[in-house]
């Protein structure tokens, strides 16, 4: 009579929204309202702020999504890891989670995630389920990007405060890297685990070495200068396409980086 009770209450806390992700949530909303209102004399810090928690709170659901969808595919695994409550920090490496994407965004204003869910993929079967675990994520940046934009797309944005649409401007800028570059098919990123399951097992094994680094790799070569330009404008173009001006992130990117004003 006592097994049922005690099962179904574990799995609610399995699956209940935790604290650390209430509170990154209420960051993003308490920061934007600061930005919006001109809470200080210098938004700098309050767009800091924003931008960061709202760039955490995207990366929650990014591995939310794979979390789910992984959840749906097969692998019930995901539960008990606790990947369901939006939690930061019950991914592989909590450090690396929450670091690495903030050194990315405050170095070159570039969103990668950096958290990662151990997905036990013998539980998963078929090669369209493994793709689609592996496209979720980016997917939700892709949703994330968008709704960020509609404002500006709509023309509802263009009454609003300066410093809040240049910080929802930077804050879809990182949404649209971060969708597009996880989208490449380099070993370590989503893209590549797209591809994956079509690969042969020999191109499996031999590339699979190479995946810690993958992250790390792109990461490098766009700090190239030329590389970097150039990405840059590819994505201001598709900013464009939805009617954010291309000067409009880069300013947020300057309001972020208060430190050096």
């Amino acid at each position: 009579m006592t097994v049922t009770p005690l099962r179904m209450t574990r799995r609610g806390e399995n699956r209940r929204i935790s604290p650390v992700f209430l509170g990154i949530t209420a960051v993003m909303v308490v920061s934007g309202w600061a930005v919006w209102s001109h809470y200080a004399s210098d938004s700098g810090f309050a767009v800091f702020l924003f931008v960061l928690s709202g760039w955490l709170f995207s990366l929650c659901l990014h591995e939310y999504a794979h979390a789910r969808t992984a959840l749906h595919s097969g692998d019930s695994s995901v539960e008990a890891k606790g990947y369901l409550t939006l939690n930061p920090l019950k991914y592989a490496n909590a450090a690396l989670s929450i670091l690495l994407p903030v050194i990315f965004v405050i170095l070159g204003g570039i969103g990668l995630p950096g958290g990662a869910v151990l997905i036990e993929r013998a539980r998963i079967r078929g090669r369209l389920r493994h793709s689609l675990v592996s496209a979720a994520g980016p997917l939700v940046n892709v949703a994330f990007a968008v709704l960020l934009m509609l404002p500006f797309t709509l023309g509802l944005a263009d009454s609003w405060p300066q410093d809040f649409r240049a910080a929802l401007g930077f804050l879809a800028l990182l949404q649209v890297t971060a969708a597009i570059m996880n989208f490449l098919p380099v070993p370590g990123l989503d893209g590549y685990g797209v591809i994956e399951p079509w690969l042969s097992y020999e191109v499996r094994r031999q590339v699979q070495p190479f995946a810690p680094f993958g992250m790390l790799a792109v990461f490098g070569v766009l700090y190239i200068h030329s590389v970097n330009v150039r990405f840059f404008d590819a994505m201001y173009r598709v900013m464009t396409w939805f009617g954010v001006p291309d000067w409009m992130a880069s300013y947020g990117y300057y309001l972020f980086q208060f430190w050096k004003r």
